[in-house]
């Protein structure tokens, strides 16, 4: 019965953890330290929330806690790794190409997820399933494509952002296979300790300050660790465990629609027609791939 409760609650948690991570945008923008060492705090100040979720729960139900295997350890350093990657590898295509170039390609994750689940784990898509992916792709790129510029001067960027899309995608499918054996706050703990470890040497060979100069700054960063990380990652995750990961890669390209509507809301930015329309796409490409889905 719980698992089934679970099952129904897995598609409007999923949507919410891409609302959570549409916020990482706005955070990244208003942070008052460069783009990799505000993905270290990220990382950072998520570790004490995620080690006291893991208390919680480990007080609430001690029967369920049982020791890690020595594959899931391997996996869960490995998820860690590759989210790394994809943060690297995308706030530095961020500053060698447009932003919105490092968006697109960042979101051909789905692509690269799709790919995996078919070739690692024999779970071919369905034609409707990859004509939403399409099309919801289709939206991502009308929503960006005021802002979009081909140049090759640009080609080593746009290659991160691809670079990146490939490192969330390991991490999606690592994610995914690890909820059938870890608990949602056993994986997001390792992953997040682990990006800390590694990204806190990247900070310092790239000479980036990383202490913030005021509270408000802090509370930023905090912000970072807590909305779009342990919220908004944590709900993917968790809906993982009900859900095809193929599925919820197409669902979190909810998030730049989401941080479209905030910017417009927050930051005052102008949200036009062919946005608008982008967005409304990306909506009938995440229903379509629904309905092309297997549970």
């Amino acid at each position: 019965m719980a698992d089934r409760r679970g099952a129904g609650l897995a598609l409007p948690a999923l949507l919410l953890g891409a609302v959570a991570i549409g916020f990482a945008p706005i955070f990244v923008r208003i942070s008052e330290l460069d783009p990799t060492a505000t993905a270290f705090h990220r990382a950072f100040w998520s570790v004490p929330a995620l080690a006291l979720w893991v208390a919680l729960e480990r007080r609430r139900r001690p029967e369920a806690i049982r020791p890690l295997a020595r594959a899931d350890r391997i996996a869960l350093i490995l998820g860690g790794l590759c989210f790394t990657g994809d943060l690297t590898a995308f706030h530095w295509a961020i500053v060698t190409t447009s932003v919105a170039n490092a968006a697109l390609f960042l979101h051909f994750m789905v692509i690269f997820v799709t790919l995996g689940m078919w070739l690692l784990f024999r779970e071919r898509p369905t034609l409707t399933f990859v004509a939403g992916l399409a099309l919801a792709l289709a939206g991502t790129a009308i929503l960006m494509g005021q802002s979009l510029s081909l140049s090759p001067a640009q080609l080593g960027g746009d290659a991160l952002g691809l670079l990146a899309a490939l490192f969330y995608a390991g991490y999606i499918l690592v994610a995914g296979r690890l909820r059938a054996r870890c608990s949602t706050e056993t994986i997001m703990l390792w992953t997040s300790a682990w990006m800390a470890l590694a990204l806190a040497p990247i900070v310092w060979l790239s000479g980036e300050a990383i202490v913030p100069a005021t509270l408000e700054g802090l509370a930023i960063l905090i912000g970072v660790a807590l909305v779009p990380h342990v919220a908004g990652q944590g709900l993917v995750v968790w809906a993982l465990r009900h859900l095809p990961a193929a599925f919820g890669s197409v669902v979190l390209l909810l998030a730049p629609v989401v941080s479209a509507l905030l910017a417009w809301g927050l930051l005052g930015e102008s949200l036009s027609g062919p946005q608008m329309l982008g967005g409304a796409v990306v909506l009938a490409g995440i229903g379509l791939a629904r309905r092309g889905s297997a549970r």
